[in-house]
């Protein structure tokens, strides 16, 4: 495709001079409010709170995301917090803490936490696993940032055409709109829910540091397999369901993340684990494709088995997430062509980010980014200005899909450059991953800021400002982020991809720049037969995703979910599933609070043992380096 090895068009990235005058096409509709010019906005206060949240929430994200591959949205955490801290200020004589205020201070702090989908928890650890290159925190900020920059960039260039003229939902941006409108509407309820996700917080932290200094061992449930064949001649007798790792984990960590992505995701978590752990996982040690662990009752044999099983959770993952984007294709079409069609648009928008502004940031972050591939990880500079190029392009896609669905695409937009730059330079493995490191991390950015963006276009803030919340909340998100990762992880060759660590994302992307590397030869036995039914498996549960109807979709299990369940341990899965039936009892019971309650206790939960959890590694990590 052409298109990839120039920049695109930017869809009419800034406002047009004023002598242009506004058409209708381009003018807000009526139901998006004016500009409000008169409230504070860009405050210190709004943009220094919301980088210290979003600077803490982004070690919440690496947390979880190298737990469980997943990070979550913090805007309405940051919001919540930053008005119930001036809420409080204002009764001992503070200034009133506005309603633009808290959605700068959301938009950096939304910005801040999604620094992990900047390579943190996929291709910066998948690179260290392969290749033994430990990036130092200068160069680690510096890379997280840039890649975050080409992003921001690209969604200011996006705004018109996806907000304004085409009018896309960006659900999470109509979710956070809806949500600080009505915190300002009935402020005592607001301050309910800032008193429950406080609570939250404290039970998740407690349980971790209970678990974690009482050393509260898993609940093993009870069975056991009789093994046979290859398990049998290496001297092993049975199966116990511990080993297969069906154990009740203590920690409330998995159940708030159950409760928040819903019955259908969890249950769909469950039936993974016992496909793969209950069923594949006793066939593959019988077999000899898997080698058994420590021949003890209650030892998890995570590690030696998903050696072999990430080979079809990977697979599965993979082609589900390439399927549903492939279904996207009209967005994808529309996106291209939008993109010319809102530059030729005139209007005026004094609001909006200057023309000959957005011009050279364009410049500035292109630069940036094609030098941090040369300087840092030895990529040509050819390849690396085609990577940046190409990012250009799949950011615009993934921008659009994330304003349809609420989803961002981010796994399949790195895979889609790991799969170019693969055949380009097979085995390159800096190249491989750090190329598709731009394209996930940027798409990632992008969607963030359309969604803040969004949100703001419904309560009347300034797009430049925001845009220029967001620039400090990354350079927050770059510095705390990558400072806590090291110190998390300092050693990812022997910490990631274990019972304690499973990094599922880490594995995706490692495991695809193995295989262009390497060749199909270097896998274990039968699991390239494992991964074509994973990857046949992936394609066909996502197919009936999007043709069956909503309610015959409902009982088609999640291949996403399906395929996380094979690399991550059976624990988790059980937990999440708890999480989906305490979240369907609890909208039975009492559907109002719960649809106001449950997922703010849930995200107070996993901001409560994430922190709680970082605390104690990089407590572990100082206390080795003393020497203690």
């Amino acid at each position: 495709m052409s298109d990839e090895q120039q920049v695109p068009p930017a869809a009419d990235p800034v406002a047009p001079s004023a002598e242009q005058g506004a058409s209708a096409e381009t003018r807000p509709e009526p139901d998006f409010p004016p500009p409000n010019t008169t409230d504070p906005q860009l405050t210190v206060r709004a943009v220094i709170t919301g980088m210290v949240l979003g600077g803490i929430l982004s070690l919440c994200n690496i947390y979880s995301g190298l737990k469980i591959g997943w990070g979550f949205n913090m805007s309405i955490t940051a919001m919540l917090l930053s008005f119930g801290l001036y809420k409080t200020v204002e009764r001992v004589g503070g200034r009133p803490y506005g309603m633009l205020e808290n959605n700068i201070n959301q938009t950096a702090a939304s910005a801040g936490a999604n620094i992990s989908s900047a390579g943190l928890v996929a291709p910066i650890p998948a690179l260290t696993i392969l290749t033994g290159e430990q990036l130092g925190w200068p160069i680690l900020a510096a890379w997280t940032l840039a890649v975050s920059l080409v992003g921001i960039v690209v969604g200011i260039g996006l705004r018109r055409q996806m907000l304004v003229v085409d009018k896309l939902p960006f659900p999470s941006g109509i979710a956070s709109a809806e949500t600080i409108k009505q915190m300002y509407a009935r402020g005592s309820e607001a301050m309910a829910r800032v008193k429950a996700l406080l609570a939250g917080a404290a039970f998740g932290g407690g349980v971790k540091a209970l678990l974690h200094f009482a050393k509260v061992p898993k609940l093993a449930f009870p069975g056991s397999f009789a093994a046979s064949g290859a398990a049998a001649r290496a001297g092993a007798t049975s199966y116990t369901l511990p080993n297969l790792g069906f154990v009740l984990d203590w920690s409330p960590l998995m159940v708030a993340v159950g409760a928040i992505i819903g019955f259908r995701a969890g249950a769909s978590m469950l039936l993974g684990a016992v496909i793969a752990w209950g069923w594949a996982a006793p066939m593959a040690l019988d077999n000899g494709w898997a080698a058994p662990g420590a021949f003890e009752p209650d030892a998890v044999w995570f590690g030696t088995l998903n050696k072999w099983m990430l080979w079809p959770g990977v697979a599965m993952m993979v082609t589900a997430a390439l399927t549903s984007f492939a279904f996207s294709w009209r967005s994808v079409v529309a996106a291209l062509r939008g993109t010319r069609a809102a530059a030729t648009a005139d209007g005026s928008q004094a609001h909006e980010v200057p023309r000959q502004v957005f011009i050279g940031a364009l410049i500035a972050v292109l630069i940036l980014a094609t030098l941090g591939q040369v300087f840092f990880f030895d990529i040509g500079i050819a390849l690396a200005m085609s990577a940046v190029l190409l990012t250009f392009v799949l950011a615009i896609v993934a921008g659009r899909v994330s304003g349809e669905t609420g989803i961002t695409p981010v796994g399949p937009m790195g895979k889609v450059t790991q799969l170019i730059f693969g055949v380009a330079s097979p085995g390159d493995v800096a190249g491989n991953l750090m190329a598709a490191n731009v394209t996930g991390g940027a798409a990632s950015q992008t969607a963030d800021l359309l969604h803040d963006l969004k949100c703001g276009l419904l309560i009347g803030a300034s797009p430049r400002q925001q845009a220029i919340a967001q620039t400090f909340g990354v350079v927050a998100g770059a510095t705390l982020g990558s400072w806590g990762y090291l110190l998390l992880i300092p050693d990812p060759q022997s910490m990631l991809l274990t019972e304690e660590w499973a990094a599922p994302a880490v594995l995706a992307w490692k495991t695809v720049a193995e295989l262009f590397r390497d060749g199909l030869e270097a896998m274990p036995a039968m699991a390239p037969q494992a991964m074509a039914i994973g990857g046949i498996a992936g394609v066909v549960l996502a197919v009936l995703e999007k043709v069956l109807s909503e309610d015959a979709r409902k009982w088609v299990p999640s291949p996403g979910a399906m395929g996380l369940a094979l690399v991550i341990p059976a624990y988790y899965a059980v937990s999440m599933f708890l999480g989906g039936v305490l979240s369907v009892i609890g909208h039975r019971i009492d559907r109002k609070w719960a649809r106001a309650f449950i997922v703010v206790i849930a995200s107070g939960i996993i901001a409560g043992e994430s922190l709680v959890g970082v605390g104690i590694a990089i407590w572990d990590t100082l206390k080795g380096m003393a020497g203690g």
